[in-house]
């Protein structure tokens, strides 16, 4: 048994019946969450609503009607729109950035491996490079052969 009335009897100033459908969900100690409720649906059609329901959805469905109306209150042009769009407008932004960090990270990949390759073929470049002078066929007239000027070891 319920002592006292709950927030939706006070509200509309009547008995509350030991088998009241809104005692369970708008307590007494929360006047402020039946008067939205009440405010954007009706008292009248919230206690239908939860009548057709059953009973173990009725607590979850007091809990929805009630965020809906507070929203509604809120931004009375979009309500509970409003905040899921504002939600979906941050997931975007969210993978926007996501995908520009992840572009970044894999240009600075690429531009290391590149500079990795450069480096790799600047070495083998040189090395090459120097191969080919050292062997060069005579320029010119004069047929004889001129050794590299630099002394290898080939022994270390």
């Amino acid at each position: 048994m319920i002592y006292g009335r709950c927030a939706a009897c006070k509200s509309q100033r009547r008995r509350c019946p030991s088998d009241c459908i809104f005692s369970p969900y708008f307590p007494a100690n929360d006047p402020q969450r039946f008067a939205y409720v009440h405010r954007i649906y009706g008292g009248s059609n919230v206690g239908k609503m939860l009548q057709q329901l059953p009973h173990y959805v009725r607590e979850q469905a007091a809990n929805t009607l009630y965020l809906e109306a507070q929203c509604r209150i809120q931004d009375p042009v979009y309500g509970c729109v409003g905040i899921i769009s504002k939600l979906y407008q941050q997931i975007h932004d969210t993978e926007v950035e996501l995908a520009k960090i992840q572009t970044q990270i894999a240009c600075h990949k690429n531009k290391n491996s590149r500079v990795e390759v450069q480096s790799n073929f600047n070495i083998l470049s040189t090395i090459d490079a120097e191969s080919n002078l050292n062997f060069l066929p005579p320029q010119g007239n004069n047929m004889e052969f001129q050794w590299p000027s630099q002394s290898f070891n080939w022994f270390n």
